[in-house]
């Protein structure tokens, strides 16, 4: 049973994944009483292979380079590989956590399953009965783990898994493979079982545009570095990297993939450009998406049929927090309708950190955002009239995070904003708060140089 509180009410933050640290690494630079409730016994989050809501398979690698994955207050070691596996992301998050002293403010193997309302704050129950009572909550628990996994017609007699249950190639090996799915994972499974199974085909509903790691012998985001300096007008700048991308890898239809029906940047880039290979070599066969089982056959929905023995569904992730009651969320079109993707509409002391998805390295993204979220919880204490102000721009909400982008409407889409927008405003809202932007102090404009190549300028 909890013992009676007889010191200050800490912040909750749920979750010690990379947004759950550096959520207590913000509130701790401020003297902010907190704590994190983690269901895993170490951190990492989906990083760590090893927690059961983990969703990376063995040859999982980060799709940005490790200038800018790592945050920005612990640069990655430049020992590591240009796209470090996921072993190698687990070992820099447990670095990091014992770099600045975060473990102690965990509470491993304690699994959340119910946050309550108070009168002034939240009443947190975890699975071994523990409650105890905070100021002000951080939802941390990541949006990447608790799959999406769409119905179709009739039943299918062969073996289906989704992305997260799959480990690695060996399992696929002679078997008939149907990936369902063209996201990053999906292509990377795609061009896996290609090693080891001579019968691959790829499900893709529409087509987008592949983007390589590297261009000219260096990671691509680091060779953006160079192109920011010229500070080309965006339609000059749109031209020179729709250039760039297709004499790196060329049109989808050249490979026998489908036309995008979209602006680049409208939909979240796929960074692969052995799919295309794989393609253009029939390892992978491409199809329309699957409307109908029947045993082992799969219809398409251009009529045709084939038969298959595994169907994996790369399908993506749905925004998962079954901990609190809905209304407290905010729910609009498959997501909490938070102000700058993290600051509740409805509570002053509740919020999200990491439902991001935008270009870039999430990992210093949400350490910025972190960085808001502490500077306003401070502010609440210290300096009431600017968490008001703060408060008047939350309540009016007029901020767009697009960049002048269309964004598809589409699940992959929930949490998606133009990386320089959203940077600028969290910026700006920092600044509001009197903080100072030292997150970036030592490398001032690295993250908009990633998202250069990937954004070409603004629409």
């Amino acid at each position: 049973m909890s013992k009676p509180q007889t010191e200050p009410r800490p912040v909750a933050v749920i979750g010690a994944g990379p947004s759950g640290l550096a959520s207590l690494k913000s509130l701790s630079d401020l003297n902010i009483p907190c704590m994190a409730y983690e269901s895993h016994s170490d951190v990492g989050g989906i990083w760590d292979i090893e927690n059961p809501r983990s969703s990376v398979y063995e040859n999982t690698h980060t799709i940005t380079s490790r200038e800018v994955t790592g945050y920005s207050d612990l640069p990655m070691s430049r020992e590591l590989p240009d796209y470090p596996r996921h072993r190698e992301v687990r070992t820099y998050l447990r670095q990091y956590a014992e770099r600045f002293d975060l473990r102690r403010l965990i509470r491993f193997d304690s699994d959340v399953t119910k946050i309550e309302r108070l009168s002034d704050g939240w009443r947190v129950t975890t699975a071994d009965g523990h409650t105890q009572e905070h100021s002000a909550l951080i939802i941390a628990n990541g949006h990447n783990w608790h799959p999406h996994t769409p119905s179709f017609e009739g039943k299918f007699d062969g073996e289906i898994l989704h992305s997260r249950d799959y480990t690695n190639p060996a399992e696929l090996r002679g078997k008939r493979v149907l990936v369902v799915g063209a996201g990053n994972s999906g292509c990377d499974i795609a061009v896996e079982a290609a090693g080891v199974t001579d019968d691959v085909a790829i499900s893709m509903r529409r087509g987008y545009y592949f983007f390589p790691k590297f261009i000219f012998g260096k990671p691509a985001d680091q060779v953006s570095e160079s192109s920011q300096n010229f500070r080309l007008p965006a339609p000059v700048a749109r031209f020179v990297y729709r250039t760039m991308l297709k004499l790196s890898i060329g049109s989808p239809e050249q490979f026998g993939l489908p036309k995008p029906d979209h602006e680049p940047l409208e939909s979240p880039p796929i960074v692969n450009s052995l799919l295309p290979y794989y393609c253009a070599h029939g390892r992978v066969k491409v199809r329309p998406a699957p409307v109908r089982f029947d045993g082992k056959f799969v219809e398409f929905s251009d009529g045709t049929s084939e038969e298959f023995d595994t169907i994996i569904l790369a399908t993506g992730f749905r925004i998962h927090i079954p901990f609190i009651e809905e209304q407290h969320l905010d729910w609009v079109k498959g997501r909490p309708d938070f102000y700058l993707l993290a600051f509740s509409p409805r509570y002053d002391d509740l919020f999200i950190a990491g439902m991001t998805d935008g270009t870039g390295g999430h990992f210093p993204t949400v350490e910025l955002q972190s960085r808001v979220i502490a500077a306003y919880l401070k502010a609440r204490e210290t300096d009431p009239e600017t968490a008001r102000a703060f408060d008047e721009k939350k309540r009016r909400r007029g901020v767009d995070l697009t960049g002048g982008i269309k964004f598809l409407d589409s699940p992959r889409n929930l949490t998606q904003f133009e990386l320089l927008t959203y940077l600028r405003v969290l910026r700006d809202h920092l600044a509001l708060l009197g903080g100072q932007d030292t997150t970036y102090a030592h490398r001032p404009s690295l993250l908009e140089q990633a998202a250069a190549l990937f954004q070409g300028g603004r629409k």
